[in-house]
């Protein structure tokens, strides 16, 4: 099977920071894969709160999280500062992509690539919609 690929972005919009704790590392003494798919869920979550908007409601609408690959590039460790730059490209008739460059703050060392793509969901009626057109527009103006 082909390892996967991703093509990251050149320009990010948005950058937080988050610190490795001891419950993110893994038996192998550094950061565990399922600590790096949360610590990207917490730089979406503060991306969409930049903006006003919650995973529940972005324009109106809530968002589901349809796929996610990370590519692993170095290891990280109980203390580390880690920095996450994120950008949203790739948009369809219903979603889009969030990108991840996630790094160690000190040393600039990039620690993994991840993309997760998302749809807009409309919790009350249980169905997939349209991208909100103010959520694309604001977003493609801040690209």
């Amino acid at each position: 099977m082909p390892r996967i690929k991703l093509e990251m972005p050149e320009h990010y919009t948005f950058s937080t920071e988050i610190p490795v704790r001891i419950s993110d590392i893994n038996y192998g003494g550094h950061l565990g894969n399922d600590a790096v798919l949360s610590m990207v869920h917490e730089a979406r979550v503060r991306f969409l709160n930049q903006y006003h908007y919650s995973e529940l409601d972005v324009e109106g609408f809530g968002i589901i999280m349809t796929d996610t690959a990370i590519i692993y590039k170095a290891e990280g460790f109980h203390g580390d500062q880690i920095q996450i730059d994120v950008a949203v490209g790739d948009f369809n008739k219903y979603g889009c992509d969030f990108y991840y460059l996630i790094s160690n703050k000190q040393t600039a060392v990039e620690v993994a690539h991840a993309k997760t793509g998302i749809v807009f969901f409309d919790y009350n009626e249980r169905k997939v919609v349209t991208v909100p057109e103010a959520f694309k527009a604001r977003m493609q103006k801040d690209a």
